[in-house]
């Protein structure tokens, strides 16, 4: 078996477009949420949303690798590039290496609407452009990135919904420990805007605490009343130990534990008995005890049901420990298909420095979410161990384990 390590991250987030933005925002407890009346007057139910500056990528990519990517694709190239950087890698090391790419993405909304709007209105299929095929597919992300950095590797994309970034990360641990890669760039894409959230406000998922943007997002809060959508891009090298030591990386971390599993139940309710048995297995494959676990970032997005369930089975696997716990969620609302990435890197970062962000807004917790040791402002201390759980529609479950070496 390879030890699987972090040798580069690069993030493009609505509270932060670099890891130093990032890391700052995360220790002062700086919200990305704002209000978008456009969202209001197209009828919105909540018109709150994570909020993120569309990348200019006119005269860094040409045109011709510039038209198949969708805007999640263009967050995910800017956090890649400072991935890549960040791991010292360049153009000549991906020409010369079986360098693979594993996306977390599940939806590629604005090219379908806009190219089946031309449809309608044209009645001509010659009328869309040929960009559109390229940008709408769910693999968008990584056929475009493989293709701009000219990857050798491994190339597809996982669609776990709310879990996609974190799968990515499991599957690309998973193939290196068994010798079949050695390196494999791995993150999740999420677009932000409101064609791709349209069906979620309709299922009454979002907060409508409009008045305070900033204060809507409170996981594990008595008061929550919903998730915020959000998203962006998190990008993550991911190397076999003996190569990062033969290439003189720095290394962020090592990836010890991958936990799965499915609920088997409702298709958008979560229950306790699938994320315990994703932990469960993550402390399993990484073969420490639950009170090895320092900190935990979890998945909590705000909303009634999920955070209880959520609160409850980390109290079953780590009831007696009782490790440090916040949701970054508080902050970037619900990153959806990126966050299982993002948080990683939100975490790695946090350990790095030696600080664990604060659950912001969280004022009133209830009986059960008061069970956990949750940070509420920023706590000032170091760790070397830390659990991630991200969960999603369909009831798939991951948790992956990240330890300082």
């Amino acid at each position: 078996m390879h030890r699987v390590v972090i040798t580069g991250m690069g993030i493009y987030s609505v509270i932060g477009k670099n890891l130093t933005e990032v890391k700052e925002s995360l220790y002062k407890g700086r919200s990305g949420i704002v209000f978008d009346p456009v969202r209001k007057e197209m009828g919105f139910r909540s018109a709150l949303t994570g909020y993120l500056e569309r990348p200019q990528l006119k005269g860094i990519l040409d045109r011709r690798m510039r038209i198949g990517l969708p805007v999640q694709g263009e967050y995910a190239y800017l956090s890649t590039v400072e991935a890549l950087s960040t791991a010292g890698i360049g153009q000549h090391y991906l020409d010369a290496h079986e360098v693979g790419i594993l996306f977390g993405n599940d939806s590629s909304a604005v090219p379908v609407v806009e190219s089946v709007d031309i449809l309608r209105q044209k009645k001509d299929t010659m009328m869309i452009g040929s960009g559109y095929i390229f940008q709408s597919m769910n693999s968008t992300v990584s056929m475009n990135l493989s293709v701009i950095f000219r990857l050798k590797g491994v190339n597809f994309t996982l669609s776990g919904a709310c879990a996609s970034g974190s799968h990515a990360l499991g599957i690309g641990y998973l193939m290196i420990r068994q010798g079949l890669q050695e390196m494999i760039i791995c993150g999740g894409a999420q677009e932000i805007n409101a064609e791709s959230t349209a069906s979620f406000d309709a299922l009454n998922a979002f907060s409508i605490r409009e008045s305070e943007p900033e204060k809507a997002s409170r996981p594990f809060d008595r008061d929550r009343d919903g998730l915020v959508p959000s998203g962006g891009a998190a990008t993550l090298i991911l190397e076999d130990y003996e190569s990062a030591l033969k290439r003189g990386a720095t290394i962020y971390g090592e990836i010890i534990g991958y936990g799965f599993s499915s609920n088997g139940e409702h298709i958008s309710l979560p229950n306790v008995d699938g994320p315990v048995r994703a932990m469960q297995k993550a402390l399993k494959d990484g073969d420490i005890r639950p009170e090895a676990i320092d900190y935990i970032n979890a998945h909590a997005t705000s909303t009634p049901a999920g955070d209880s369930n959520e609160a409850t089975a980390i109290d079953q696997v780590f009831g007696q420990s009782k490790p440090l716990v916040s949701s970054t969620k508080s902050m970037t609302g619900h990153e959806m298909w990126m966050g299982g990435a993002s948080e990683v890197i939100y975490s790695t970062l946090m350990m790095h420095h030696g600080f664990i962000a604060p659950n912001i807004n969280l004022e009133h917790p209830d009986e059960i979410t008061s069970k956990l040791n949750l940070v509420t402002r920023t706590k000032s201390t170091g760790f070397n161990t830390f659990l991630t759980n991200s969960f999603g529609f369909g009831g798939t479950n991951s948790s992956l384990i990240v330890r300082k070496i």
